[in-house]
């Protein structure tokens, strides 16, 4: 889950840049496991990315991912939305954390808030989400029994900018897996996470390239725009 409630006018293009540091920073956000925030670590640590992660934030103090981030010693911070009176203002507490940590991109791994145009604009194209779909199919939750009940022969993931509408951002790249007749929920769930866990690295690193930018509500690379549903991943 990502983004929504439009109000305002969205911006023609993302004008913002990424900084001329050597390492572009990262900030990760959660709310559960961060088993995808765990492989974006990985390619850091691994020179796939010229990255590194500046701060992993979650609005759930028992996150797993949290605690995971505590223990391998990245910074972090836990905001609770419950105290805030509505979306916007937790999402200024966001923003506040973001800036402060100086962050070039913002990375959405699992982050189970819709976020505001507030939060959304200042980071516009430097935004991006993994969402366990075939986007523009099954948007939102509970997306694996869905295609399963649809009787879809696939199913698969999707790295896409983040803007106003909720799921709806230009998709940088999809990964497919087949759907079975002995799968469930759960096991498709299974199938699509580890295609999850390789297209994030590589949607994050056109992003640092900047291979891929966001102009005028389209994925642009090289000049021209992205088919609808990006790039496939084999």
């Amino acid at each position: 889950m990502e983004n929504g409630r439009n109000k305002g006018r969205a911006p023609p293009s993302a004008t913002k840049t990424m900084s001329t540091r050597d390492e572009a920073r990262l900030a990760i956000l959660i709310s559960g496991r961060g088993s995808n925030m765990h492989s974006i670590v990985d390619a850091c640590d691994s020179n796939f990315l010229r990255a590194r992660v500046c701060l992993v934030i979650s609005n759930n103090s028992d996150s797993k991912g949290l605690i995971s981030a505590r223990e391998i010693g990245l910074p972090t911070k836990y905001i609770d939305h419950r105290i805030y009176e509505n979306r916007e203002s937790f999402d200024q507490a966001l923003l506040s954390a973001l800036k402060e940590a100086k962050a070039d991109l913002i990375l959405l791994a699992g982050f189970m808030r819709i976020l505001t145009p507030l939060m959304i604009y200042p980071f516009l194209g430097r935004l991006i989400n993994i969402h366990p779909s075939l986007l523009p199919k099954y948007p939102g939750l509970n997306t694996h029994q869905r295609a399963i009940d649809a009787g879809d022969k696939e199913a698969g993931a999707t790295v896409h900018f983040v803007t106003p509408e909720l799921d709806k951002g230009p998709v940088i790249i999809q990964a497919k897996v087949p759907i079975l007749s002995t799968d469930t929920a759960d096991t498709l769930a299974s199938k699509i996470l580890e295609k999850e866990h390789e297209i994030y690295p590589l949607g994050v690193q056109m992003l640092i390239e900047q291979r891929v930018t966001l102009e005028n509500n389209e994925a642009i690379m090289n000049g021209s725009a992205l088919p609808a549903k990006g790039i496939s991943s084999a």
